[in-house]
């Protein structure tokens, strides 16, 4: 077994341990990755990216339906599952693909294998079960993701019972569709078969769906979704699950305690994800696990010296950009330079459905209960000239000010590309801004960022067109 020395070792080639590695090469320190399966990670293969690529195209399949509204006519849409499904892998691998590219620019090593702690300032690569490479580094990066969780009785078999990575590889649309859980995850790929012509039911414990979002936002979701002809079932549970032929046969329980039976042909669970912290060493390591995560400091050292962690394994908030700017942190903390970790309440959160969702900061419940001056602004998609325009006219943008300091301590929004209008929001976080910076900027008109600013004014009863 060859052995190599490093000044830094990655294991988990994602959006976290990938920049991880670029940014200490780019600091100078001889660095190597090691990848199980496919660089990128789940992000990048089995995420992120197939995931909108597939919903740019259930987009575009809606967009087509409504086509005469815009003076256009034409035949029957028809629907070629193989070539949208291929589509989004193309999509996939082009990226994945460029992320080698970049690693090999920046010098980075990349061995193929899985990456476990093996002793002091050292990790096993093994392939097909047998050792490999042993490497040599005095800092290893743990950045080994999260997988889907499953349910007690529910488990995928990859058939019927589905998780991501089966729903992004159908080889028909389901007639019927049954997602459980109504988070980021689950909500995508119910807006994304629902589009398709799905007839989709969602189960969420929770009160409401989108739970992690302000209550205004989800309620206008539970709206919207319903007015697709979506069936919600909120406060429920799926209590069991029984193949016959080829349905399945759901029973859940609803708020009222009684049950009812959903016949489907797919289930999705979308149910949270656990990290991948088994089978690495961190046991004998002795790196601390807390509910299937890796503890860590703010700049992801686990208190075991010359070992930290990023990204999904240490827990949530699971998206990219935070894993991403984790690994930055992390490098740069190991150079000893001085770190800027991600503070959670300046990262913004996505979700692609249709209508889209995004969000950053305090939700209005939250400002208050933190005992803020709170200050609404909001601001509707039919009162913007742009959005109407689009015939994108359902939506709504808030915003969440202390009235005594003029701090802006939350924005959510719901509607047409509202995933792309959050960044402007995440920007003044960052910046500490007030709702008097947010006036005084001049927003490009007709656009839907206007909307922006119309919500700020109207927090502080000054807006103009509402």
């Amino acid at each position: 077994m060859s052995q190599t020395e490093y000044d830094v070792a990655v294991i988990g080639g994602g959006p976290g341990g990938y920049v991880a590695a670029i940014r200490a090469a780019q600091l100078g320190m001889r660095t190597v990755v090691v990848e199980r399966e496919h660089l990128g990670g789940i992000c990048l293969n089995w995420g992120c990216i197939p995931t909108k690529a597939l919903l740019r195209s259930a987009e575009i399949r809606h967009v087509l339906n409504e086509a005469e509204t815009h003076g256009f006519s034409f035949g029957q849409v028809k629907l070629d599952v193989g070539k949208l499904v291929a589509r989004s892998r193309t999509v996939a691998d082009q990226l994945a693909h460029g992320v080698g590219h970049l690693l090999k620019k920046h010098k980075v090593d990349v061995v193929e294998g899985t990456g476990s702690l093996a002793g002091a300032g050292r990790v096993r690569v093994e392939r097909d079960g047998a050792d490999e490479q042993l490497l040599s580094a005095s800092h290893t990066i743990i950045a080994t993701g999260a997988r889907a969780r499953a349910l007690p009785g529910i488990e995928p078999d990859g058939k019927r019972i589905w998780t991501y990575r089966e729903a992004l590889l159908p080889d028909a649309v389901p007639k019927r569709l049954l997602v459980v859980g109504s988070g980021a995850i689950g909500m995508e790929f119910a807006s994304f078969f629902q589009d398709l012509g799905s007839e989709v039911t969602v189960v969420e414990v929770l009160d409401r769906i989108v739970p992690n979002e302000d209550a205004e936002i989800s309620a206008l979701a539970e709206k919207l979704f319903r007015s697709q002809g979506m069936r919600l079932l909120t406060n429920s549970a799926v209590q069991s699950v029984q193949a016959k032929g080829r349905a399945l046969h759901v029973t859940v329980e609803l708020p009222d305690k009684t049950t009812d039976t959903v016949t489907v042909d797919k289930l999705i669970l979308a149910v949270g994800i656990t990290g991948n912290v088994e089978e690495i060493g961190l046991e004998a390591a002795g790196v601390e696990v807390e509910r299937g995560h890796i503890r860590t400091n703010s700049v992801g050292a686990t208190g075991v010296p010359g070992i930290h962690a990023i990204g999904d394994v240490t827990g949530p908030p699971w998206l990219a950009h935070k894993a991403s700017h984790e690994g930055i942190a992390c490098v740069e903390g190991i150079a000893g330079m001085e770190a800027h970790p991600p503070d959670t309440s300046r990262i913004p959160a996505c979700t692609y459905c249709r209508p889209q969702i995004a969000s950053i900061g305090l939700t209005e419940a939250a400002a208050a209960a933190a005992g803020h001056d709170v200050k609404i602004g909001r601001f509707p998609f039919l009162a913007n000239g742009k959005a109407i325009a689009l015939g994108e006219a359902e939506g709504l943008m808030k915003t969440v000010f202390d009235g005594a300091t003029g701090e802006l301590l939350g924005a959510h929004m719901i509607g047409t590309e509202v995933t792309e209008l959050i960044q402007g929001f995440a920007i003044a976080r960052t910046m500490e801004a007030t709702e008097l910076d947010l006036m005084h900027t001049v927003f490009p008109h007709p656009t839907l960022s206007e909307m922006m600013h119309e919500s700020t004014l109207q927090a502080f009863s000054r807006a103009i067109h509402i």
